[in-house]
């Protein structure tokens, strides 16, 4: 039986969808692959439809409707898995940024003892490929920024490239979880770090993407900014236990 599953949330990723979805397939340890679509207007969930015939034990689909956010999509992922036996739950791109051959590094990270492994940018130095200096030092000194304000060992707290072990996200009240960018990501690190659980970073290069077209945007980055202190201040009057 699978015990890993990988979350592949999209929105318009027809040139990348097909080549990802085979790429985790061929790994040498067995990943199931969950694709939450929000309802990609270029035919991204016909081409998963289409390949699960090929994979109908191994694919899954959740279709949504309209642009929800990618902590949504998260989430939607988190409780379908929840729902069934996996005892690993990825977090991944469908862009390749994130390298398939990855995930098997994440879970041996898990195997080993971390309740949640992540795939960091900036454990080593900065490994990152394709983007310009500008974005490079926003994505840097974000994580920086995360550190001061937020106090935790983090390198890398955007990272969107996540093992958790299953205890982690039945632990956490994923109703509770209310950012839907990229502080989506800080938020469930900070949530994990407060309860406890052991994170450990394991070093990746992270590669932006040849096809499709990126979904950052001034709002995500706005909502990650402010939404750092906002975390920083509720968890003064919140019990973790």
């Amino acid at each position: 039986m699978v015990d890993s599953l990988v979350i592949i949330p999209t929105y318009n990723e027809k040139e990348n969808i097909e080549k990802i979805i085979r790429k985790v397939f061929s790994l040498s340890i067995p990943f199931d692959v969950l694709v939450v679509d929000d309802g990609s207007p270029d035919g991204t969930a016909n081409i998963v439809k289409i390949l699960q015939q090929e994979y109908p034990h191994r694919l899954s689909i959740e279709e949504r409707v309209g642009k929800l956010g990618l902590g949504t999509a998260y989430i939607h992922g988190f409780r379908w898995a929840l729902q069934r036996h996996y005892a690993h739950i990825f977090e991944m791109d469908a862009d390749f940024s994130h390298n398939p051959e990855d995930l098997i590094r994440l879970r041996q990270a898990c195997l080993e003892g971390a309740d949640m492994a992540i795939g960091s940018r900036y454990i080593k130095g900065v490994n990152v490929v394709n983007w310009p200096m500008s974005r490079v030092l926003m994505s840097y000194f974000a994580s920086a920024y995360v550190r001061l304000i937020m106090r935790i060992p983090v390198q890398d707290a955007t990272a969107g490239f996540v093992c958790f072990s299953r205890k982690v996200l039945e632990k956490i009240s994923l109703d509770k979880i209310k950012f839907i960018g990229y502080a989506f990501q800080i938020e469930m690190k900070f949530t994990a770090i407060q309860y406890g659980f052991k994170i450990v970073e394991v070093p990746i290069i992270f590669t932006d993407r040849t096809e499709g077209v990126s979904k950052m945007s001034t709002r995500i980055f706005r909502e990650a900014f402010f939404g750092v202190i906002q975390l920083k201040v509720g968890s003064w009057f919140k019990k973790y236990n």
